[in-house]
């Protein structure tokens, strides 16, 4: 299927420098776009105030060197030297639709001009029009939406609800996940960001997930990993209490944690055993969702319907912020003639929704949903277990559509983490660094590089991308015992 370029002039210029023949890749990417001095010397002025002024999230401030970002278009982005580099990042994995695409930022701009916000108690057509387009894509009964400024409050809402109309308390949530930095979520987060921010006070209980490459069962069989994580499921339930658990909150394909997807028949008995002691299943498709794995939502992979799901980033590709929760007919039903206590100044804001619409509707009138399903089928998935047959600091690959993580070990038969749980290493600096000096800008986490590029990549960038990481690799496997 063909694909409109987000970006045609960007694309144009690309392709006409490649077919000269006279430069590299490599060469190419490192190219200075003509950006003015006067261009150059704000990014320069926006970097000092930065530094002055700007309070980072997840560092430390004194040592953090940010990249200043000038300009970006499609699946690249400038840096503060006027340099190209691939956004094989998609920033934090929510550019879906790359940058710059010129239908939302119409949409933003003619919604500006009509009405810029208004509060969330009257109607606006640009948050019932998103509304309408979100639940025809949900799966089952999800038919209404409440919208948050992005995912963290998405998952704390959806908990409230969860909490509201069971009467329960309790929530279930997997180690190695993540949820957002809010209190409540990042207390339901089950990775190290976690350690710092938990005072035991959220009602979380956590369980192990099903995670095959590093089973905490013993698991060697996807069959057995399922069976084994299932009957750990249960067991947690039955300890915890059924009468005391509100809700279980999963990532269906969990992101930052390491895209490690579900093993077969692993989400359909989750399904059935909330049913069954009548816990909410709310399914975070925050990262995961709108189009990221081939499909809508990653629920549908698996044919699965939740009670509650959330999501944010790819719904409008992060241009204005929003997130939201989709809600059953029973859910909504408790809140239908009771009071739901909780909103958001900014709920539904039309220029959130407005590039909403406008994205969804490109991703429809473009095809990127099942480009990005192709992409991972055809090119993605084929290189990267190619490079695992020749990359001894591969320990695995895993992956679908434009979400693929690449697992870096020193030991393929220990599974030794070439950074360590939580943190990263001077060895996977030196990974990192050679994918940005080769053009790319690459999502890393802990001993992970993920490929995450925009789902409208063309494919001869998708391809460069792999091409440098391949590259970067023969770094990796110089620390391999």
């Amino acid at each position: 299927m063909t694909v409109i370029n987000a970006n045609e002039e960007l694309d144009r210029e690309v392709s006409d420098s490649r077919t000269e023949g006279s430069e590299s890749n490599a060469e190419l990417v490192h190219s200075e776009r003509a950006f003015s001095a006067e261009q150059l010397q704000a990014g320069q002025r926006a970097y000092e105030l930065d530094r002055a002024h700007v309070f980072h999230s997840w560092q430390a401030q004194r040592p953090f060197e940010p990249m200043t970002i000038v300009d970006a278009a499609g699946p690249y982005v400038f840096d503060g030297d006027g340099r190209k580099l691939l956004d094989m990042s998609s920033q934090l994995v929510n550019t879906n639709i790359g940058h710059q695409h010129p239908k939302v930022v119409s949409a933003i701009q003619e919604q500006a001009a009509k009405l810029c916000t208004i509060a969330p108690q009257h109607v606006n057509d640009a948050r019932s029009e998103a509304a309408r387009l979100i639940t025809e894509r949900t799966p089952g009964d999800l038919d209404h939406v409440f919208f948050t400024n992005g995912g963290a409050d998405a998952n704390e809402h959806a908990i409230r609800m969860a909490r509201l109309h069971t009467g329960r308390t309790k929530v279930l949530s997997a180690y190695r996940s993540y949820h957002g930095g809010t209190q409540l979520a990042v207390n339901v987060t089950g990775d190290p960001r976690r350690f710092a921010n938990d005072y035991s006070a959220e009602g979380i209980v956590h369980f192990m997930p099903a995670y095959q490459y590093r089973s905490y069962f013993g698991s060697t069989t996807e069959a057995e990993e399922t069976q084994r994580a299932l009957q750990h499921l249960e067991d947690m339930i039955t300890l915890e209490g059924p009468s005391n658990i509100a809700a279980l909150i999963l990532e269906t394909v969990p992101g930052t944690a390491g895209i490690y997807g579900p093993p077969a028949g692993y989400l359909e008995g989750v399904r059935e055993l909330t049913a069954r002691y009548g816990i909410v299943y709310i399914a975070d498709e925050v990262m995961a969702g709108f189009g990221r794995t081939g499909r809508w939502f990653a629920v549908d992979h698996w044919d699965v319907t939740p009670d509650l799901i959330t999501f944010a980033k790819g719904v409008n590709s992060g241009y204005v912020p929003l997130g939201g929760v989709a809600i059953s007919d029973a859910i909504f039903e408790t809140f239908r003639d009771c009071v739901y206590p909780g909103g958001l100044t900014y709920s539904g804001h039309p220029l959130a929704c407005a590039a909403a619409v406008a994205t969804m509707n490109a991703m429809d009138e473009e095809g990127m949903v099942e480009n990005a399903d192709r992409l991972g089928r055809d090119i993605i998935g084929p290189a990267l277990r190619e490079m695992a047959q020749r990359h001894p600091s591969i320990g695995e690959v895993r992956g679908m559509g434009c979400f693929w993580a690449v697992e870096l070990v020193k030991d393929r038969t220990t599974k030794e983490p070439l950074a360590a749980y939580g943190g990263s290493s001077p060895e996977m600096n030196q990974v990192i660094g050679a994918m940005k000096a080769g053009g790319v800008l690459p999502f890393a986490n802990f001993n992970r590089i993920h490929v995450v590029p925009p789902l409208n990549t063309p494919d001869e960038d998708v391809r460069f991308g792999l091409e440098v990481l391949d590259e970067a690799l023969t770094i990796a496997d110089g620390f391999v015992c």
